[in-house]
């Protein structure tokens, strides 16, 4: 089973944002709260959006 409890709590609200701007760009629309209703490939687009994000961030020096 998988530790989703996160290292930084401070850190839940912003990335709670970055999961909403990452989904709006790939189309997907989510709701607060529980999306459990998302199928696999959508989850999968915005968990793609994100890591290419971070991805882009980290080559363009943009990271903490």
């Amino acid at each position: 089973m998988a530790n989703s409890k996160m290292l930084v709590p401070e850190a839940k609200a912003h990335m709670d944002q970055f999961k909403m701007e990452s989904a709006q760009e790939v189309g997907v629309m989510l709701k607060q709260g529980y999306n459990g209703d998302l199928t696999a490939k959508q989850a999968g687009s915005i968990g793609g959006q994100m890591v290419k994000k971070m991805i882009q961030a980290y080559e363009q020096g943009n990271v903490r």
